[in-house]
């Protein structure tokens, strides 16, 4: 592994790592595959894009509460 590592100018570490992700892509060891991973942070990336939409809609839902209709009506928009 040190030599991979001096080769590749990386951390030994890092080898490990990918020897570790490779064995559990292969289902030797137990873990996320790295489509498991990819997928769950995709998830989280869009779960995190529909808060961000939600609050939006909030802040704006609240600036418009008790607002009236533009032709003048004196009635509040429900």
């Amino acid at each position: 592994m040190r030599d991979v590592a001096l080769d590749l100018g990386i951390s030994e570490q890092t080898v490990y790592t990918w020897r570790r992700q490779e064995r559990v892509d292969q289902g030797i060891e137990p873990g996320l595959t790295s489509a498991e991973q990819a997928e769950l942070a995709a998830a989280r990336r869009r779960i995190r894009e529909l808060e961000a939409e939600l609050a939006i809609h909030r802040k704006a839902a609240e600036l418009l509460k008790g607002t009236t209709s533009p032709k003048g009506d004196s009635r509040p928009l429900r």
